[in-house]
């Protein structure tokens, strides 16, 4: 089985003020064949601190998310869950996705092809970004 590169996303929203939306951006990725949704779960911190989490089509707040289509479930372990708590602040939740890149199985072909393999990867925060092209440009 070919799989494209898979990687995960941890959104947070302070204040748990989570409204939904964002997936129809995370919809129009879907549809338009750039990723494929692997798992999908929010995690949602009170101020006492408890923990709660739950699927996308689990509560009201998230039925915008009823729509994506997603061929895979369970993914995401209840170890990934608890760290991912860990780390939210009070009165907050999190949106974590697992998703294939559709958009570099060409990509991860030629490199397995080559006999390459993939050994790190990350990703450059917006205002790291933001900060850094503007240094460069003035």
């Amino acid at each position: 089985m070919e799989i494209a590169p898979v990687e995960y996303i941890v959104i947070d929203f302070p204040g748990n003020n989570f409204r939904g939306e964002i997936a129809p951006a995370i919809a129009s990725l879907v549809d338009r064949g750039v990723v494929r949704i692997i798992d999908l779960v929010f995690v949602k911190k009170d101020v006492d601190g408890a923990v709660t989490y739950f699927e996308f089509d689990d509560l009201e707040e998230t039925a915008t998310f009823g729509h994506i289509d997603s061929e895979v479930d369970g993914v995401i372990s209840d170890r990934d869950i608890a760290e991912i708590a860990a780390s939210v602040p009070l009165d907050s939740s999190a949106l974590l996705i697992v998703w294939e890149d559709l958009w570099a199985a060409e990509l991860a072909t030629a490199v397995r092809d080559a006999g390459g393999e993939l050994v790190a990867g990350g990703r450059v925060r917006h205002d790291i970004v933001v900060t850094a092209l503007a240094a460069v440009t003035d």
